[in-house]
C-alpha cells in the first residue's frame, strides 16, 4: 500500500515517543492521537509486526500496539534520533515520598457501643 512519506514519518515518531499505540479497527476513520487515516497506521503497525519490531493485542476492537528492543533500534536509525531519546514507556518515574496525607495517621476514639453487644443482628440469644 503506497503511503504517504509524512504519515508514516508522524506514526514512527508517535509510536516511538510512547513506546505503545492503540488504534481502533476502523479503516474509515482517522486516528484519534494523530492526524493520520487509521488505515495507515494499521497498515504501518502490521507492516512493524511482521518484521518483530512491535507485538500487538487485539481487544474490544481495538489493536494495541508495544514496541520491542529492535524495534526501539529500528525507528531510532529511521527517524535519526540520538541514543539518548528513549520512548516514554522506558523511563524511570520519580519515587514517591511517603505516604499520602490523611492516611496512617492517628485514629480517633470509638463512639459508644453498638446495641447488642456488638455481635451482628439481635445481639445474644436466650437459649
Amino acid at each position: 500500500m503506497l503511503i504517504p512519506k509524512k504519515h508514516r514519518i508522524a506514526t514512527y515518531m508517535k509510536i516511538f515517543e510512547e513506546g505503545v499505540l492503540v488504534a481502533k479497527k476502523d479503516l474509515y476513520a482517522k486516528h484519534t492521537d494523530i492526524d493520520v487515516p487509521n488505515l495507515h497506521v494499521l497498515k504501518l503497525l502490521q507492516s512493524l509486526k511482521s518484521r518483530g519490531y512491535v507485538t500487538e493485542r487485539f481487544s474490544w476492537l481495538h489493536f494495541y500496539y508495544f514496541l520491542t528492543n529492535e524495534g526501539i533500534e529500528y525507528l531510532r536509525e529511521f527517524l535519526h534520533v540520538p541514543a539518548d531519546v528513549v520512548p516514554a514507556t522506558l523511563k524511570k518515574s520519580a519515587p514517591r515520598t511517603g505516604r499520602p496525607p490523611g492516611f496512617g495517621g492517628p485514629r480517633g476514639e470509638g463512639g459508644a457501643p453498638r446495641e447488642g453487644g456488638g455481635y451482628g443482628r439481635g445481639g445474644e440469644r436466650d437459649s
